[in-house]
C-alpha cells in the first residue's frame, strides 16, 4: 500500500493516462515502465509529462520514444534496421523526481 500522499498522486495520475480497464486494472510499482509495461503512446506520456507538475527542464521525450523509422526504410530490404535502445521509462522516476521538484533524468 502506498503510504505517501505525494506517490498517491504520481499513480493517480499514471493511472488517468493508463486508458480503461474491463476486467482488472495492471498493478502499478515503481518498476513498472509507462512504455514497455503499460505501452502508452509518446503522446499520452507526453500530456502526463506536461501535467506533472515539477520542473521538467529540458526533457527529451525522444530519448525514451525515438522516432518511427520512414516507411521507405522499413521497406528497403538492404538497408540493415538498427532497433533503438532507449533507457527505462518507470513511475520511480516520476516519484523520485517529484521529490525533488525537477526532472532527474537527461
Amino acid at each position: 500500500m502506498v503510504s505517501d500522499t505525494l506517490e498517491q498522486r504520481i499513480y493517480e495520475l499514471v493511472r488517468s493516462h493508463d486508458g480503461i480497464y474491463l476486467f482488472k486494472k495492471k498493478e502499478l510499482t515503481p518498476t513498472t515502465d509507462l512504455d514497455s509495461d503499460l505501452r502508452l503512446e509518446d503522446d499520452k506520456t507526453l500530456a502526463l509529462i506536461l501535467k506533472f507538475s515539477v520542473d521538467r527542464g529540458n526533457f527529451p521525450i525522444t530519448t525514451y520514444y525515438p522516432p518511427e523509422p520512414s516507411l521507405k526504410n522499413l521497406l528497403n530490404p538492404f538497408r540493415k534496421s538498427d532497433i533503438p535502445q532507449v533507457p527505462d521509462f518507470t513511475i520511480g522516476m516520476l516519484i523520485e523526481s517529484a521529490r525533488v521538484g525537477r526532472w532527474l533524468y537527461d
